[in-house]
């Protein structure tokens, strides 16, 4: 089953990359690599998730979050190669949860991108990962996803 087909057999629907909200491009593709940049919960053009994870956004608030940012992510991949069909292989990716002070469930909150890239590209989506924590992210997202893709 190509990615494109599973991604419609999940219910999922990859959106138009979102615009940045500064002075960036939303990804680069260069020598057979997607590298995204941050991506935000950001859905129809609004912030789903908003605020510290452990404070006003719950861990399983996060973890749905995370999954919105790998959409995101992948929007982005989209944009720049024409079709998810055509990765290869997801290498990296790294999470950035707005954490409350003494929250220490990014893992559980990233895993929401992870398993969801697990999903979609089976084998080919198992990646490298980085969960941070940190004090704050821009516009008070509660999660940020950035990747780097290998395509055909």
């Amino acid at each position: 089953m190509s990615y494109e087909a599973k991604v419609k057999e999940l219910g999922l629907e990859i959106p138009e990359a979102p615009k940045p909200v500064a002075a960036y491009v939303p990804g680069v593709l260069i020598d057979g690599y997607v590298y995204t940049s941050g991506q935000i919960p950001f859905v129809n053009g609004e912030l789903k998730y908003k605020g510290k994870v452990g404070a006003e956004v719950s861990e399983e608030q996060g973890y749905e979050a995370a999954k919105i940012c790998a959409i995101n992510c992948l929007s982005v991949v989209k944009s720049l190669v024409g079709s998810l069909d055509k990765v290869e292989k997801i290498v990296k990716v790294t999470g950035f949860v707005n954490s409350a002070a003494g929250f220490s469930g990014q893992p559980k909150v990233i895993n929401g991108a992870s398993e969801l890239l697990g999903k979609i590209f089976g084998e080919a989506g198992q990646h490298a990962r980085s969960a941070v924590g940190v004090s704050e992210l821009p516009i008070d997202a509660a999660v940020e996803v950035e990747m780097i893709v290998k395509v055909k």
